[in-house]
């Protein structure tokens, strides 16, 4: 099936929405007009266009969003999901059994794992992702250029992350050997890659940033190096931090310093960076990352199911610091679904700070806040000039039935799946299926490759 899409120079009205959340102060309730891949006009309640449309979609059965924009993930994760040998393990030793099984990664298991995970974030209403790889093993220097034709595939934009490991086992770091790079190879590749891929300003499709993986897997030079890089070539950085308190203790044997105090010694305390995760702060070290106007990529699900802590998210929002959300590996969440990720988003803050946190709150951080944390002035809100990226829920499934305020029913009643995704004035999802995709053939190729993978 081709998905009907609106003719370059054409406008189209997607009109009279069934509720919008705009992720900002403007009446979306007469829907957004759409032309040569912005959106032009947002309309409130009567409103008509100002000019006429060529073409209209009826969205009276839809709710209407932004698209959703996921901050952090690791695309290879979705071939080691439900492992029975890491289901019930903290961070540290659910890595150090997983470490020898992604070393096996091949290229081809790579195509598909991102497809898939990519394929499941539009899905579920996506059209950004940012995606963190650092795991180069043998045969896999061209994991990123990999990823770059998956998401030009599946008509989506992304931040690509050049992750890194450089820190292995031999030198008191946590991957094996087989898996960590020379600075110098990991580098030169950074480079190769920003000069190839790197996209800039309104509109881009595919960015890059470099992300050494995590303080317990890389040096300091390498960080410091990489910081050096971002500036001179003007790129975003990303690492994990401040994930769990045995990633605080190893800072303090192994650099003596807390992890802000880490961050800031290489050259990362910076609104350059965002962090994956960012839970075990101080206050001190809160209001340093706003001051610095440095980002955090909220992964509430990965963050439940290791165990590692609610980061503290209206207080880091209130001292400065953007705040996005990020689905996570697949092989800690386990699924890639920004959905109901806000969803998940909006009941461990609740449980943290109150009841009072609202619907519009958590919603915010997967469309506004998520932009913001990727550097997209572009992204995440209807609003005139905005990239025309925007993902439309029905609530005519039974979970629904009885519900009353469409937007809050989005994620009290978990929603799960978009019926309509656009992406830069293109339809790439239609009546809740991605046009042209073998979903079946994808799923039985996936799974073959996963079940090789961890059988060695």
């Amino acid at each position: 099936m081709t998905p009907p899409t609106p003719h370059p120079g054409s406008r189209l009205w997607i009109r009279n929405p069934l509720a919008a959340f705009s992720a900002n102060s403007l009446d979306a309730s007469g829907g957004v007009v759409v032309c040569g891949g912005r959106i032009t006009e947002v309309l409130g309640a009567g409103e008509q266009p100002s000019a006429p449309c060529e073409e209209t979609f009826d969205a009276g059965g839809h709710v209407l969003l932004p698209g959703l924009i996921n901050t952090h993930h690791h695309f290879y994760q979705t071939l080691t999901r439900a492992w029975g040998p890491v289901a019930n393990a903290p961070l540290f030793p659910w890595l150090q059994n997983l470490y020898p099984v992604w070393a096996r990664l091949t290229p081809r298991d790579l195509e598909l794992a991102a497809t898939v995970a990519l394929a499941e974030l539009l899905l579920s209403g996506c059209t950004t992702a940012a995606d963190h790889h650092y795991l180069f093993p043998a045969g896999m220097e061209g994991a990123i250029d990999i990823e770059v034709a998956a998401v030009r595939r599946l008509g989506m934009r992304a931040t690509l992350t050049r992750g890194s490991m450089s820190l292995g086992q031999n030198d008191g770091g946590l991957p094996p050997q087989t898996t960590v790079q020379a600075p110098d190879v990991i580098l030169a590749d950074s480079e190769r890659l920003i000069g190839k891929y790197h996209e800039r300003g309104d509109g881009a499709v595919i960015q890059i940033a470099l992300a050494p993986c995590s303080p317990f897997s890389v040096t300091k030079e390498v960080m410091a190096d990489s910081a050096l890089m971002a500036e001179r070539l003007d790129v975003r950085l990303h690492t994990h931090l401040a994930e769990t308190l045995d990633e605080e203790e190893f800072c303090r044997e192994m650099f003596g310093l807390r992890t802000v105090d880490y961050l800031d010694s290489v050259g990362w305390l910076t609104a350059r960076t965002w962090l994956g995760h960012g839970i075990h702060f101080s206050d001190a070290e809160i209001a340093r990352l706003g001051a610095a106007g440095t980002a955090v990529a909220h992964c509430p699900t990965s963050n439940m199911r290791l165990a590692s802590g609610t980061a503290r998210v209206l207080e880091l929002e209130d001292a400065g610091v953007p705040v996005g959300l990020g689905v996570d590996g697949s092989a800690s969440n386990d699924a890639s679904n920004m959905i109901l990720e806000a969803r998940q988003a909006l009941y461990v803050q609740r449980l943290r700070y109150g009841a009072q946190v609202p619907v519009e709150r958590a919603l915010g951080w997967a469309t506004r806040g998520s932009a913001a944390v990727l550097g997209r002035s572009d992204l995440g809100q209807l609003a005139p000039g905005m990239q025309a990226d925007l993902a439309l829920f029905r609530l005519d499934e039974l979970r629904f039935s009885g519900s009353h305020d469409p937007v809050a029913a989005l994620l009290l009643c978990a929603a799960d799946r978009a019926d309509r995704v656009m992406v830069g004035g293109q339809w790439r999802v239609v009546d809740g299926q991605i046009p042209g995709l073998d979903i079946a053939g994808l799923i039985a190729e996936h799974s073959a490759a996963a079940r090789r993978l961890v059988n060695g």
